[in-house]
């Protein structure tokens, strides 16, 4: 694989795009807001919910990205002249159904929801790289919320910047909402790209139609009453496995959605 990527043209390839960039700097400057401000403060609330708004269209970029790259290391050479390299958010997919209902997800009921989509060429390689592609995305959520729950146990206080600290805590909630939905084996989602080459050819042909709409089917799923009581209690049980308390997660969603 190296010989048809030299690590020349590697580093070229990938080069952060500058909306991308001052997505890193939003996320910064909430996060920064919301350092310095005391808790339940107007600037608190303000800065959490640009920490987190922006820090989790970042880590969306991050998912897409992944799936991208490992896509391009296994020959899809139209990843990078679509500009799925580049990490900008606007490349991914539709950016109304990409990010801003993403954005809408979070503001209305504190989900994690998956966003954006690349179009790979997964029918050009195996099974195991196909696994490998679509599973890069929700393994990259899984990562930011262990990294992000590491950090607030080790240095987190509900003395000292609790803000910061509370939305760093919904944030990584929001990357175990995004693991565990991604996984789900619905067509469409990543959790049915990475079993899609176990089945058989007459059941992947019968389910191809409902790819366009497995985020409806989502959707139906996350709003029954009981499917949701589940979900919340597979995510706060994952989230309680790190030692932080997890109302320092409900803080955070309530920091954020301010207004609510």
């Amino acid at each position: 694989m190296s010989a048809l990527f030299p690590a020349g043209h590697r580093r070229r390839a990938i080069r952060p795009s500058p909306v991308f960039l001052l997505m890193i700097a939003l996320t910064a400057a909430g996060g920064a807001m919301a350092w310095t401000a005391p808790l339940d403060s107007a600037m608190a609330k303000a800065g959490v919910f640009v920490f987190v708004v922006f820090g989790w269209v970042v880590t969306l970029c991050l998912h897409e990205f992944a799936h991208a790259y490992t896509a391009w290391r296994a020959g899809d050479h139209e990843v990078e002249l679509r500009g799925y390299l580049t990490l900008n958010p606007l490349k991914y997919s539709h950016p109304l159904l990409s990010i801003v209902l993403p954005m809408v997800f979070i503001a209305l009921g504190g989900i994690g929801l998956p966003g954006g989509a690349v179009y790979v060429h997964t029918h050009h390689v195996g099974p195991r790289t196909q696994r490998i592609i679509s599973g890069a995305g929700p393994a990259v959520n899984a990562l930011c919320a262990v990294l992000l729950l590491i950090i607030v146990r080790t240095l987190g206080s509900a003395e000292a910047h609790p803000a910061f600290w509370f939305g760093v805590s919904f944030l990584a909630f929001l990357q175990i909402t995004a693991t565990l939905l991604n996984l789900l084996p619905i067509p469409g989602l990543d959790g049915y790209g990475i079993i899609e080459p176990s089945l058989s050819y007459a059941t992947r042909r019968s389910l191809e139609q409902f790819k366009p709409f497995g985020m409806l089917i989502l959707f139906a799923l996350i709003f029954t009453p009981a499917i949701n009581q589940m979900f919340f209690d597979a995510v706060y049980g994952l989230f309680e496995l790190s030692g932080v308390p997890s109302d320092w997660s409900r803080y955070g969603n309530y920091l954020t959605r301010f207004w609510t």
